[in-house]
């Protein structure tokens, strides 16, 4: 049976905003957006296919997800939430092993070392004198291949489709909204830099700015926030079955 309830929805809801503002869905628009130039069409193809790309992962994810927990049909289900909320707390305990400090190390070490990340190869070639609408997809896609060992918050929400016995043709629905709430900062941002040019162009650079020092530091509050959601609807549906 589907069980889209409120609660469920606005956990939903806090990962999509989340994942909304990782490096792929909007340190890369931002950076995109904070050039003189803004090419309006290659944004708009990169949002799309990174939507589009994290819509069909998780479409698959969710159809082989089910299929595992099927496997566990004799299993008490309050024995699936007891690990959920494990793995929840889990997760909220390791952001404190991944906070600035540690980002920073990383990246004086590749400073050092004079390295060019693969984010700097991949801007630059989104806003290069090459730069096309097929080049943005395909930067996208990259941005979303990168990203699959760390979308956690995609992960936590699959997760929580699954446990709360949403099935695959209203999750693959829910998904479609997820990916949308998901790429909506960034298309708001490049609306604003259409329509008002000079007055968003110091807060894009300071975003852009706050990705280049700070970009690192994502991965601490994501697990943060993902342990805390995912913690969250464990207990409350071992409190609703007890």
């Amino acid at each position: 049976m589907d069980e889209l309830t409120p609660a469920l929805v606005a956990a939903l809801a806090g990962l999509a905003i989340v994942d909304s503002v990782s490096l792929g869905t909007l340190g890369m628009p931002v950076w995109m957006l904070a050039q003189p130039r803004v090419r309006t069409r290659a944004v708009v193809v990169y949002l799309a296919t990174i939507a589009a790309f994290y819509w069909a992962v998780g479409v698959a994810l969710l159809a082989g997800l089910q299929a595992v927990i099927e496997g566990f049909a004799d299993v008490e289900s309050r024995v699936l939430d007891w690990v959920q909320l494990v793995v929840g707390v889990g997760l909220f305990a390791a952001s404190f092993l991944f906070d600035g400090a540690i980002a920073r190390r990383r990246r004086e070490r590749r400073e050092r070392s004079g390295r060019v990340s693969r984010w700097q190869r991949a801007r630059q070639r989104i806003v290069g004198e090459d730069a096309s609408p097929r080049v943005a997809a395909g930067v996208a896609i990259g941005a979303g291949v990168v990203e699959l060992a760390t979308m956690l918050p995609y992960l936590g929400a699959i997760g929580l489709l699954t446990a709360n016995g949403v099935g695959l043709a209203a999750g693959s629905l829910v998904l479609v909204g997820y990916a949308l709430v998901m790429v909506l900062p960034a298309s708001v941002l490049l609306v604003a830099r259409l329509a008002l040019a000079r007055q968003v162009e110091p807060t894009l650079q300071g975003m852009n700015g706050w990705f280049e020092r700070r970009g690192g530091d994502v991965l601490a509050w994501t697990l943060g926030i993902v342990g805390f959601l995912v913690a969250t609807d464990a207990v409350g549906r071992l409190q609703a079955g007890s």
